[in-house]
């Protein structure tokens, strides 16, 4: 009998066991899973049913915010963006359906006070019966800027990117086509989920933050660091000069390489580069090689997701290198930003911004802050280099022969500050089509300003979608739009006068 009750005490301590090491793994290493899931709704409600803090730029307009549900529903509050589709590639949407997207996803512990930090500021609220423990997020973009993006992209695909050259903070970043993500937070399950349906199956893919997360053919507008990778290896200076030639035939073929339209192009590094030659940027890509060519732009952050405090940012590329040495007219076709070379335009914003701040590429951000539900600051964005792609000798080099792109190159047209402001920029126009078909392409621009003083980049792309596009160049087309986002840009800073 006594053998008999300790089997017995062994097993119900077993399953005791059994029970425990279950309820660990369910309750604490598998709650983040658990509070995901679909189905568990009564996770979703208890986020609703709590205050969830707004969502500021930092002009200090409201882009979410918490408000009262309709009476007589099963939730309390119910998500709002007043700006409507402004931000929505920025704060995303948290649905009670749908669930979160972009900040309200990654700061949503902020944004309902659940951090420890705000946890520990809120037990005094536990005596008094304060419930609220709420957060707030502060961006570093502005809503005037933005809505000044929008209104000069009006309805053409593309994206605008302003960075501060200095912090990298993101201070506009606006995509068109966008989403109105109060559809999408509609308490109406079926309401959300028809709104989420028809976003999903249109082609333009207005859910998608093309800014950060899609890439292009850059263009002419790479042909800054096939430069920048030649300074670098001692192969081009300024006095370096190229025959004036309206093709190059590269080795390993007799296809040749033709300059835009067939013009002839020729001369020193600054007239090569602000006229914009092909030829040119073909030869000295063939010339570094395979092995220079791809460390080089790896200098430049290309091959690795840009470092943004937004989720699935895009990585840069250009193509695949395992067989370079066999295929150098590709080679050739890359250091002009051809072929298989891809980049985000918050990339390029950033490429721009580098030679801009002597060389160094910052990590770029967009959020300025946290503040608990008193106003105290969490946490603040503090400035943080990524990279270092040049020297500061090599960067004002860079400078020089941007300014020349923008004074009497293929930006003149176009891209000229209010004021006088000196600018410096880089055209682009990534032709998509192959020779004989129809002509199809995206137009590019990068400047940043003042020029002697650098403050802001801009990085602008169109999307190649209409004849008008497709029959224009970065200058002729991106360049007025980059000088007024540019100029609007420098009205904003009070730090800064234009006189």
């Amino acid at each position: 009998m006594n053998r008999s009750i300790r089997h017995l005490a062994i097993g119900l301590m077993g399953c005791y066991l059994a029970l425990f090491v279950m309820l660990n793994l369910w309750q604490v290493a598998r709650s983040e899973e658990l509070g995901a899931a679909p189905d568990n709704t009564r996770q979703t409600l208890r986020d609703f049913n709590r205050p969830r803090g707004p969502i500021i730029t930092a002009d200090a307009q409201v882009v979410a915010r918490s408000v009262p549900a309709a009476p007589g529903g099963t939730l309390r509050y119910r998500r709002e963006y007043p700006l409507g589709d402004l931000f929505a590639h920025i704060t995303g949407f948290h649905s009670f359906g749908l669930g979160s997207t972009q900040l309200e996803r990654t700061r949503s512990e902020v944004l309902v006070g659940t951090t420890a930090e705000q946890q520990l500021l809120a037990i005094p609220g536990l005596i008094t019966g304060e419930t609220d423990n709420a957060g707030s997020v502060t961006l570093t973009m502005r809503a005037d800027l933005q809505r000044e993006a929008r209104r000069l992209l009006a309805d053409q695909e593309g994206s605008i990117v302003v960075v501060d050259v200095r912090s990298g903070a993101v201070l506009a970043m606006w995509s068109y086509p966008s989403f109105d993500p109060n559809l999408l937070a509609d308490p109406d399950y079926d309401a959300a989920y028809a709104a989420m349906a028809e976003y999903e199956q249109d082609p333009e893919d207005p859910l998608l933050a093309n800014a950060y997360m899609q890439r292009y053919m850059p263009g002419s507008s790479f042909k800054i660091i096939t430069t920048a990778i030649g300074l670098d290896a001692g192969l081009i200076d300024i006095e370096s000069t190229w025959a004036a030639e309206s093709e190059f035939i590269p080795p390993q073929t007799d296809r040749p390489i033709r300059n835009y339209r067939g013009t002839v192009c020729g001369g020193d590094l600054r007239e090569v580069f602000s006229r914009s030659c092909n030829t040119p940027f073909a030869r000295l890509a063939i010339e570094m090689g395979p092995e220079t060519f791809v460390e080089g732009s790896q200098r430049w952050g290309i091959g690795e997701a840009v470092p943004i405090d937004l989720p699935r940012s895009a990585t840069s590329t250009i193509g695949p290198t395992d067989d370079l040495d066999r295929n150098l007219p590709l080679l050739g076709m890359r250091g002009f930003g051809g072929n298989e070379v891809q980049m985000t335009p918050l990339h390029m914003a950033m490429v721009a911004a580098a030679v801009a701040n002597d060389g160094v590429m910052m990590k770029p951000h967009v959020v300025e802050s946290e503040l608990d539900r008193s106003g105290r600051v969490l946490s603040r964005t503090r400035p943080e280099a990524w990279i270092r792609t040049m020297s500061p000798q090599q960067a004002q080099l860079m400078t020089e022969l941007m300014v020349a792109v923008a004074t009497e190159g293929t930006a003149r047209c176009c891209i000229a500050l209010d004021n006088g402001v000196a600018v410096a920029a880089k055209t682009g126009t990534a032709q998509l089509n192959e020779e004989g078909q129809p002509e199809r392409s995206h137009a590019w621009i990068v400047a940043f300003a003042p020029a002697d003083d650098p403050r802001y980049a801009v990085a602008v792309m169109l999307k190649g979608t209409n004849a008008e596009i497709s029959a224009g160049t970065g200058g002729t087309l991106a360049g007025p739009i980059a000088k007024r986002m540019l100029d609007a840009t420098l009205a904003t800073d009070d730090t800064w006068s234009g006189s």
